[in-house]
């Protein structure tokens, strides 16, 4: 008896030192943990449970924790990889991603996977040794056990359903109190605590807690900004100009490389100041860092801010809502048609579902562009999408809205296929990173002076049509090159999850109101656009411009810190405005809280509005 227990005891042993071991550097790991050992055991829990279970069911002890170790590694392997390429470990909401890999998923994501063959051997050999496990290893115990092994599979069952269920009562082991959690930034949580910890403690800080609304604070809001929306809407309501076409391009991983240290004298993006002496221009506070596209996509087209969702990783994966109020539906009201253009495969991040509840009357994706579209690197070239925008855009007819996404910046950047190698190759990078990071830092330069001489070419078509056009092009996020910037750092002294992108508003006749030089906030974005189109009726869009100057820096990626509004009470130094910015913030918290569910379905646009009516009807 004693025998059949040792095995186990020993395998789990091995297996918490081996969480432990992988969760870090090798080289430190032992000393990381050493003084910690609650901390260990906890970061191994779940897969301790697994291992119990599928000893339970399989009798066989090297064949359980043979496949629980190689999924524990499967999970922190994926997690070291996320960190490498975008600063963040493996988090609750990237396991919706599974579901993903079937809609051109597993071609994006797969070529973020090591070049190196040693990591693909290593797999092989572990998995050929859990089967030879399973074929020479002899039950621990007999099948028929009266019971015990049926009560014991349930209990296990149930045990690793209400851990991964979020279930409150398991906020007591993975208690932030006495593990020490630091929720604004995941990884250094995952650093102090584990990956696993990190995953569990995300996935139950909010766990039986609803944000309630607060009607009165909402009806005080509103009374407190009535004055200045009103003056707002009448003074926008003086613009009368013919109504226009509009291009918005989200220009993927766009940023001026320039704000770089060691890179200040290079001028990266030509055309965009070129552009920018004439246009409305200014910098772009994003949701996010490295990734997560939709994110800043989803404020640019519904003008909510992300800050307001805390459990909203991936709003398009989220959205079960058949009709989606937001800017979409605003300009169908006004009689345009909306054209969603994107060179990628329409299914991934669910884009085909959420664009029809956003309001699109057309997806035009991979499949409709022409067979024969140019690449440049992994995917799409711009050019071609400027191609197929021009295509959208007619000389008659109903005004078009043309809402593409590009491809061509997109990571990784360690490699080079369709690429003009010389001309990488001549691009300066400063001294001081490796060889890696100066191959990723050239290979994204190299296509963001594709982005940004696309950006003149379509500036340049649209100024010589008849119809006017306003073209709206801004960057996603930074893209992720995290050894460039750790070891150059920015001209602001800033970090990598604190800057900005650049958006610029263009007005190809120039007969709208003048261009305004400001830092805005993606959830701005579609009312500044819809202002300077001549669209001033409705009051929503018309509120995030009155507020939304005094809040625009609060938007931030998940992962960075917010000093003006988590540390603001302590702050002795106001010149940059973080008191004001604090009580702007609790007078917009409780009308905001009562849009922040995970079910965003029940969003509502103010009654009377454009947009209002027009989600209304489409629900009738």
């Amino acid at each position: 008896m004693a025998s059949r227990i040792a095995l186990p005891l020993l395998l789990a042993v091995a297996f918490v030192l081996y969480t432990g071991f992988m969760d870090g550097n090798p080289g430190v790991a032992s000393a990381q943990w050493a003084d910690r050992p609650w901390h260990m055991f906890v970061n191994a829990f779940p897969g301790l449970l697994i291992a119990a279970l599928l000893l339970v069911l399989t009798r066989r002890a090297w064949l359980s924790f043979g496949l629980a170790f190689l999924a524990q590694g499967t999970v922190l392997a994926v997690s070291a990889i996320k960190m490498k390429n975008l600063g963040s470990p493996l988090l609750p909401a990237d396991f919706r991603m599974v579901g993903q890999l079937k809609n051109g998923g597993l071609h994006l994501l797969g070529s973020y996977l090591p070049a190196n063959p040693l990591p693909y051997l290593g797999i092989v050999a572990a998995i050929a040794l859990v089967v030879l496990a399973a074929r020479l290893e002899p039950p621990l115990f007999d099948r028929r056990t009266h019971g015990r092994r049926l009560v014991s599979g349930l209990a296990l069952f149930a045990l690793i359903g209400t851990l991964m269920a979020g279930v409150p009562a398991w906020s007591k082991m993975y208690d932030k109190d006495r593990l020490g959690m630091q929720p604004w930034s995941a990884a250094a949580n995952a650093g102090y605590n584990g990956v696993v910890t990190t995953i569990m403690q995300f996935r139950l800080q909010d766990a039986g807690k609803k944000q309630k609304a607060d009607p009165d604070g909402a009806a005080r809001f509103i009374a407190s900004t009535d004055g200045p929306l009103r003056e707002h809407m009448t003074e926008a309501a003086a613009n009368h100009r013919q109504t226009p076409d509009i291009v918005v391009v989200q220009s993927e991983s766009f940023f001026d490389p320039s704000v770089i240290r060691g890179m200040e004298g290079q001028d990266l993006a030509p055309n965009l100041h070129r552009l920018a002496a004439h246009a409305s221009f200014g910098q772009l506070h994003v949701p996010t860092f490295g990734g997560g596209t939709i994110r800043t996509e989803f404020e640019v087209l519904t003008g909510l801010s992300l800050r307001y969702f805390p459990t909203m990783q991936f709003p398009y994966l989220q959205m079960h809502s058949g009709v989606m109020p937001g800017m979409v539906r605003t300009l169908r009201s006004h009689g345009y048609e909306t054209i969603a253009v994107h060179g990628n495969d329409p299914g991934f991040w669910n884009r085909t579902s959420a664009f029809k509840s956003l309001g699109f009357d057309r997806f035009v994706s991979q499949a409709d562009f022409p067979k024969d579209f140019a690449r440049s690197g992994e995917y799409m070239a711009d050019s071609a999408m400027t191609d197929e925008i021009m295509r959208q855009l007619k000389g008659d007819g109903p005004p078009r809205f043309v809402f593409a996404i590009s491809m061509e910046a997109h990571g990784p950047y360690d490699k080079s296929p369709n690429v003009d190698v010389a001309e990488r190759d001549a691009i300066a990078v400063p001294d001081g990173l490796s060889d890696a990071a100066k191959l990723q830092l050239r290979n994204y330069v190299y296509h963001m002076r594709h982005a940004d001489a696309e950006l003149g070419r379509l500036a340049d078509l649209l100024a010589k049509r008849e119809r006017p056009t306003l073209l709206l092009f801004y960057g996603d996020h930074l893209p992720a090159l995290t050894e460039a910037y750790d070891k150059l750092g920015f001209v602001d002294g800033g970090n990598m999850l604190s800057q900005t992108v650049p958006y610029i508003l263009v007005d190809s006749h120039g007969d709208g109101p003048a261009p305004q030089r400001d830092d805005v906030a993606a959830w701005m974005l579609p009312g500044r656009l819809l202002e300077r189109a001549g669209i001033h009726d409705d009051p929503y869009f018309a509120l995030t411009q009155v507020i939304g100057p005094r809040l625009a820096a609060l938007t931030h990626a998940p992962d960075a810190p917010a000093p003006a509004e988590d540390n603001v009470e302590k702050a002795t130094d106001t010149s940059m405005g973080n008191v004001a910015l604090l009580r702007m913030k609790r007078k917009l918290d409780p009308i905001m809280a009562q849009y922040a569910t995970p079910d965003i379905s029940t969003i509502a646009r103010q009654p009377g509005s454009a947009e209002h009516e027009a989600a209304a009807g489409a629900e009738q």
